[in-house]
């Protein structure tokens, strides 16, 4: 760690600042800053007052603020693959942006009610993060994976109306 504290420039500890382990720091991992006039308008209940529409909004906060640039999403994937200790790293880091979102879903009810429980509206978000990243990869990274939620939006409205 010294080592690549010395390179980046970092002392070990301002190191830690940026990274919670040496894992997450091969694997490219860091908190999503969520915009907070997005986190703001969502426990509101807005921006438009329709759960799918804000969630909508709400993943593509996340989404433009979690994206890595495609060398380092590639190479995680290939470590991820080379060491499998290192793919629990990931599940946490996705447990807690899971827990983040949980935490607004629970703010925004006391706004804006939802016959939908959190769970299901919980699975849906992961599911357009992981569809939008995956349509970001078919086109071979064009753009941002952001720019890629109307179409995962798209084809999840299409299978329910299906």
């Amino acid at each position: 760690m010294e080592e690549i504290s010395s390179a980046a420039g970092l002392s070990p500890r301002t190191f830690f600042n940026y990274f919670d382990s040496k894992d997450d720091a091969v694997l490219g991992i860091q908190e999503i800053e969520l915009y907070e006039e997005v986190r703001t308008q969502f426990v509101a209940g807005g921006p438009t007052g329709r759960l799918m529409s804000d969630l909508e909004t709400l993943v593509a906060g996340f989404l433009e603020n979690a994206a890595p640039n495609i060398e380092q999403g590639e190479r995680a994937m290939r470590l991820m693959a080379t060491e499998p200790r290192l793919v629990q790293r990931h599940i946490a880091w996705h447990q807690r942006v899971v827990g983040e979102l949980e935490q607004l879903l629970a703010e925004r009810r006391k706004a804006r009610p939802s016959p939908v429980d959190d769970d299901t509206i919980g699975m849906v978000a992961g599911l357009l993060m992981r569809a939008s990243a995956l349509a970001w990869a078919r086109s071979g990274y064009e753009g941002d994976a952001a720019a890629h939620l109307p179409e995962a939006v798209a084809q999840l409205r299409l299978l329910l109306d299906d």
